[in-house]
């Protein structure tokens, strides 16, 4: 940082000060030695008195901020006054502070400038990393925590060449982060090549990958350009590279290390230039241990590791990404989304998603079918009883119309007639329920979250919140289970 200030003693003091808390420091007597220690220097913060003996410190500040925006500056004085303090914010200052000041107060205002600095510049990453794509920032959706790590370090590792390792479940989206590398990236303008490396065969996939001479083997009636020489100057994305065979391997290795590699049929090195993205559900170490995968190779590929998170650990994402998917999804051209119940929105954030955001794009587009444009609800759903959800349905429409005072006895006797469930099997399944203690088992579970929930919302004072992270699930199901049994309202 630059200490700009008249006083000898006090650029001493601020000098043994600041390097004592590592800082790298550089000192200023008068604004024009500011000045050109600024152009000179690039500092970090800059901490100037408002009474220079060549220029008023406020007209600095404003030179320093009309060529350098970005730069914080802390202004200093032993003559306070609001009117002082108030053109220098209005200048650009980031604070201003009276002489002579507390020590602990200058250090943590210097802690809270630096902490600022390093939040801009995040965001200014992501955003420019980000944002050079509209395509590839409307594909990846989702606010939660485990994303945005995941955004931070396509911001920090887009624009290097370093090779990038993502894992991850199937169908937890690894395409798209490759795709926001390279869109990111200062390759951007040359393509990116995506190869399915479980998709073909050893033999193919070398062809495939490394391309063939005319007459290197049958069939080989043409000399054809692999999949590494098309990608030169940009990006190949080799997609379940745990598949990949041993032999293959080998051959991938070299091309990481030497940057080069001949076709089929040829004794003649073509040189690349180029940036490699792999992607595997499986866990390389574990395959390097088994002997399936080249240690050497795998210490190559994890330069740089994004792991992506299962859909079952970021629930808070789902209703964006269902919303995201009815506008991809519209029953009709030129119609309007398609909506979704608040009963079928539950379900969904109860399901544990083994398939992953792939098995929820596809459930939605599957509803969107169903449902004709109309309201999604909770039969349109793939993973359930079509006929007790509807019936769910229709009796969560009585209650809601003003049944909710009914009996239990009317209630069971609606289900059962929805269910068509008035014959001797009917009683009999009845008589067995009550053997057993009572209700049906949907009754017995829906008594038992009754119960569990206001317990929860007892022991904290009725925050729902709280509730929901004692009970262990997210606060969009609280809500939804409170709606569907009467709570707080």
């Amino acid at each position: 940082m630059l200490v700009v200030d008249d006083d000898a003693d006090l650029r001493s003091l601020l000098e043994d000060l600041l390097k004592g808390e590592s800082y790298g420091v550089r000192l200023a007597k008068s604004g024009a030695e500011a000045l050109e220690a600024v152009e000179a220097e690039r500092p970090d913060l800059v901490m100037m008195d408002v009474k220079l003996p060549d220029e008023d410190g406020l007209a600095v500040l404003k030179r320093l901020k009309h060529v350098h925006a970005e730069l914080e500056v802390i202004m200093m004085t032993a003559f306070g006054g609001s009117s002082t303090a108030i053109k220098a914010m209005e200048q650009g200052a980031y604070d201003y502070v009276t002489k002579p000041f507390e020590i602990n107060d200058l250090l943590a205002t210097l802690k809270r400038v630096f902490e600022h600095q390093d939040m801009a510049n995040e965001v200014a990453t992501l955003r420019l990393e980000l944002g050079k794509s509209t395509a590839t920032r409307e594909r990846i959706v989702g606010n939660s925590k485990p994303m945005m790590e995941v955004y931070k370090l396509i911001g920090k590792v887009a624009s290097s060449d370093a090779t990038v390792l993502i894992t991850g479940e199937s169908g937890t989206g690894k395409e798209l982060v490759a795709e926001a590398l390279h869109s990111a990236s200062k390759r951007n303008p040359f393509p990116l090549v995506k190869v399915s490396c479980a998709a073909l065969p050893e033999s193919l996939l070398e062809t495939e990958l490394f391309g063939h001479e005319k007459g290197s083997f049958t069939g080989a009636m043409t000399m054809r350009k692999g999949r590494f020489e098309t990608a030169n100057k940009g990006t190949i994305f080799l997609d379940e590279i745990g598949e990949m065979t041993l032999g293959t391997q080998t051959k991938l290795l070299r091309i990481l290390q030497e940057r080069e590699f001949e076709r089929i049929g040829s004794n003649t090195a073509i040189k690349i230039d180029i940036r490699v993205i792999t992607a595997t559900n499986r866990n390389l170490a574990d395959e390097v241990n088994a002997g399936r995968f080249r240690e050497d190779l795998y210490y190559r590929l994890n330069v740089i590791h994004i792991d992506m998170p299962p859909l079952r650990e970021r629930m808070e994402d789902i209703p964006s990404l269902v919303e995201h998917f009815l506008v991809k999804y519209r029953f009709g051209p030129g119609e309007i989304p398609t909506s979704i119940t608040e009963e079928a929105l539950a379900r969904l954030m109860a399901y544990d998603w083994p398939g992953n955001v792939r098995e929820l794009e596809n459930a939605i587009e599957r509803a969107v079918v169903l449902s004709r444009g109309n309201p999604i609800r909770v039969d349109h759903l793939p993973f359930v009883d079509h006929r007790e959800a509807r019936n769910r349905e229709l009796l969560s429409a009585r209650r809601a119309r003003g049944d909710a005072e009914a009996s239990a006895e009317r209630l069971a006797s609606e289900e059962a007639q929805l269910n068509g469930s008035n014959g001797a099997g009917a009683d009999t399944d009845r008589n067995e329920a009550a053997a057993l203690g009572g209700g049906s088992f949907k009754e017995e579970v829906a008594t038992l979250e009754k119960r569990l929930i206001l317990d929860a919302l007892e022991r904290t004072g009725g925050n729902r919140s709280k509730a929901a992270e004692e009970l262990g699930i997210y606060r969009r199901l609280l809500y939804a289970k409170m709606k569907e049994y009467g709570l707080g309202e």
